[in-house]
């Protein structure tokens, strides 16, 4: 996938707020500090699309970008150790598990985890919940570059080894990096092999649909 256009469109802390359109939607989230913007602005190949800061728990609503006025990226607050006070993330808590529950639009959710740390709970939480509520989700392995390939790949093997201790089945993952563009074609692959699949789904279910 080649992206032509992103477009900003609206920010809000209100599902009901949000976009109006039968457009394929798909989240991104992870741990504060997870690299979680830069990724973004690398996917799209915008330097600023997605706001960065040192400061962890920057984005703070849910921000949807149009891409290619085909899809929208969704970026959603980062959980965990942000910076803001316990009422601010019982907040972002409330319209993100609204999100989740209620936007239909929404295809998949790329759970961004940085590929340097062991497992954490919060992020093997988050994703369990997920689970629960049989809401599609992929892992986004972040910061591959800040390793060697040895690490990397033990880091990784590590992560899905635990996982398989309570999952049946391994959601798809993704390794990369945005300062060298590891793993971003793959991913934008992805999210296009998945619109053509529904387009192709609809059409088997309208074929008179233009």
């Amino acid at each position: 996938m080649i992206i032509k256009t992103a477009e900003f469109v609206v920010s809000n802390s209100d599902v009901n707020k949000c976009p109006e359109t039968t457009l394929p939607e798909y989240a991104f989230i992870g741990r504060s500090n997870v690299g979680k913007s830069s990724l973004i602005n690398a996917i799209t190949n915008r330097k600023s699309l997605a706001k960065t800061s040192g400061r962890p728990g920057k984005t703070q609503l849910i921000n949807h970008f149009l891409i290619n006025k085909e899809w929208y990226l969704v970026d959603l607050p980062g959980y965990g150790y942000a910076k803001v006070s316990k009422g601010t993330k019982k907040k972002f808590q409330s319209f993100i598990t609204k999100y989740f529950e209620k936007r239909i639009q929404l295809i998949n959710a790329f759970v961004l985890v940085d590929v340097r740390h062991e497992p954490q709970k919060i992020d093997m939480d988050f994703m369990s919940w997920l689970g629960e509520k049989q809401l599609p989700f992929s892992i986004v392995f972040t910061k591959a570059d800040k390793l060697k390939p040895k690490p990397l790949n033990e880091n990784i093997n590590n992560y899905l080894s635990i996982m398989r201790e309570t999952w049946a089945e391994l959601p798809n993952y993704f390794v990369t990096s945005s300062s060298s563009g590891q793993g971003t074609d793959e991913l934008l692959n992805y999210i296009q092999d998945t619109n053509d699949e529904i387009e192709r789904l609809k059409k088997e279910q309208n074929p008179f649909q233009p």
